[in-house]
């Protein structure tokens, strides 16, 4: 299994920075990883909502599908993905505000197929990839959101 976790502060209203989260038009202009969003539930955000993307790591793209597990806006949302060869990965989106800016904690879990031979296969050709992608990622939503405010 491989973790990442990262967080920023944002000097944008929470429930500005959740619009632009949750919004599937808008996740390809911040994370520095997706190619492409192939299909996404029409309407708002909530339990069940289902997205499928594609992803890019060094030179592979993989589909993985989305389904929004649990949802408190605008406060959380868990994301539970499935990927290739029965991968599976959580994603955590936590927001507070914090001396009147918007704090956004990310966390994601990765679990690798093969069990303990997958997870080594994958640390040895992703390395520290996922964790300086989220980091990029949310440097970018930061710019993107704090030049609009």
């Amino acid at each position: 299994m491989s973790v990442v976790v990262a967080s920023i502060d944002i000097a944008a209203p929470q429930d500005e920075v959740w619009e632009y989260l949750m919004n599937a038009d808008r996740i390809r202009q911040w994370v520095t990883i997706i190619e492409s969003i192939d299909y996404a539930d029409s309407g708002p955000v909530r339990p069940g909502y289902r997205m499928d993307q594609t992803l890019h790591i060094r030179g592979l793209s993989f589909k993985v599908r989305w389904t929004l597990k649990a949802v408190d806006a605008p406060n959380y949302a868990r994301w539970e993905g499935k990927g290739p060869a029965r991968s599976r990965a959580v994603t955590e989106d936590r927001l507070s505000t914090r001396d009147g800016v918007s704090h956004f904690d990310y966390y994601n879990e990765f679990r690798t197929p093969l069990g303990p031979i997958g997870a080594a296969a994958s640390k040895a050709f992703v390395g520290g990839i996922p964790e300086k992608e989220a980091n990029a990622s949310l440097r970018r939503l930061k710019e993107l959101l704090e030049r609009t405010s």
